[in-house]
């Protein structure tokens, strides 16, 4: 039986993006099961009783948070982020359902990240949507009308509850066998437990 990897993660985050990129080798690498988990992350930092600002709204914060998501680029090979223009993430994450149904989670996660922080482009734009459901073969129309319907609320609302019982205050959060790893910095610490833990 396969071991499982859990990736919480919001599509606003850079470092969830990075995170990202190498996963796909780290789960062919060990043989993997991913289950990805979309959470609203200024809502599971608030529940976790995080009450500060966005990182967005501190200056010093984020000048050093650019240039290091720019240092972990180029540790990885990757071309520099690109900020996104908008960081309303929910109809992004909600996507995800779909494409679980459809067994392409991989494939989605991967697809929306590049055009958020890889080209920097708008995600609550339709047209963005609508382009990275038709690269993965979904009907443009269909995915736009799952992303504001009952059932991806639903399993959006239960994968927020889900994220609080757990413990999730920020992303990525992975967890393997019920540890928790916080940051796209611990991936290190991820692979030398599985290293251990075959």
């Amino acid at each position: 039986m396969k071991k499982q990897l859990e990736f919480f993660f919001d599509f606003m985050s850079p470092f969830a993006f990075l995170a990202e990129t190498q996963l796909g080798a780290l789960t062919d690498k060990f043989d993997l099961d991913v289950r990805y988990v979309p959470l609203d992350l200024p809502v599971a930092k608030l529940a976790a009783g995080n009450t500060g600002p966005s990182n967005r709204m501190v200056p010093a914060k984020l000048r050093y948070l650019t240039a290091d998501m720019q240092r972990w680029a180029k540790r990885y090979n990757l071309p520099p982020l690109v900020f996104p223009t908008n960081f309303a993430s929910e109809r992004a994450n909600r996507g995800l359902f779909y494409a679980i149904d459809k067994g392409q989670q991989r494939e989605y996660v991967h697809n929306m990240f590049q055009a958020v922080w890889g080209r920097g482009e708008d995600m609550t734009d339709e047209a963005v949507l609508c382009r990275v459901a038709e690269e993965l073969g979904w009907s443009g129309d269909a995915f736009l009308a799952y992303t504001l319907g009952e059932d991806s609320a639903q399993r959006f609302a239960a994968a927020n509850k889900e994220t609080h019982e757990r413990g999730v205050f920020g992303v990525p959060t992975m967890f393997v066998d019920g540890e928790m790893w916080w940051g796209n910095d611990r991936l290190q610490f991820v692979e030398e437990y599985l290293k251990t833990h075959k």
